[in-house]
């Protein structure tokens, strides 16, 4: 149940006027692997209606120095690396200069590096327009979102900052330093967040609990991740 408005407007009663205002970049961006960047950009843009060739001409060459990928526009997309596809699918999605980007699962299936190359170009075009992440991963929005919205089971809610998302576990995570054979007892009874070596040897573990869970228990300061397992949870 709900509306979606943008600029004012009914999304549903103005959809044809509000298509051409978004780019989308899907999980799973696909074209033609026998075509090259730029014919691929090319056909893209013929199909949202950018009807003359020197104006497909002009953004095409400006996005591809935009994504970095002007050195590359005579490839074939099916040699292109993960990164470079990614790349590749926010160009197409910059075509016709929408106002809003939705980009879906942004970093699925990078390597770090590319991971870490590809927010720092969502942050660069989010400059100049809004650009929308639709992510499970907390560290993708950490990294390039100024705010945040959470969804469940059609539930929608709005974090003004990652520290008020961070709060919701706030007083709830602990870390426990144990042996491993101490592991399955500590899982059996809590809910374990992630767990780390120290250069002792031991297990660094840090678990969710409404109450001190023992002794040696230290509170921690919560984690954006644990932030959100907390609201899922809730």
């Amino acid at each position: 149940k709900g509306s979606v408005k943008f600029d004012g407007d009914d999304v549903l009663k103005n959809i044809d006027k509000f298509r051409y205002k978004i780019g989308y970049l899907p999980q799973e961006f696909g074209c033609y692997k026998s075509i090259s960047v730029r014919e691929c950009l090319d056909t893209i843009g013929i199909l949202k209606g950018i009807t003359s060739k020197t104006e497909r001409v002009a953004q095409i060459d400006k996005i591809l120095n935009e994504v970095n990928l002007h050195n590359e526009e005579r490839k074939k997309v099916g040699t292109l690396s993960g990164g470079m596809r990614r790349r590749l699918g926010i160009a197409q999605a910059m075509l016709g200069n929408p106002v809003l980007i939705i980009v879906d699962e942004p970093t699925a299936g990078l390597d770090p590096e590319e991971r870490i190359r590809f927010r720092g170009l969502i942050r660069k075009i989010a400059s100049k327009r809004v650009v929308l992440l639709s992510t499970h991963i907390m560290e993708d929005i950490k990294n390039n979102c100024d705010g945040l919205a959470l969804i469940k089971n059609g539930f929608c809610e709005q974090f003004n900052s990652f520290k008020d998302l961070e709060d919701m576990a706030k007083n709830k995570v602990w870390k426990l330093t144990i042996t491993s054979d101490k592991y399955q007892e500590i899982d059996q009874k809590f809910k374990i967040l992630s767990t780390n070596t120290n250069n002792d040897g031991l297990l660094e573990v840090r678990i969710y609990s409404e109450k001190k869970p023992s002794q040696d228990a230290e509170p921690v300061f919560p984690t954006v991740e644990e932030g959100y397992l907390t609201w899922i949870g809730k």
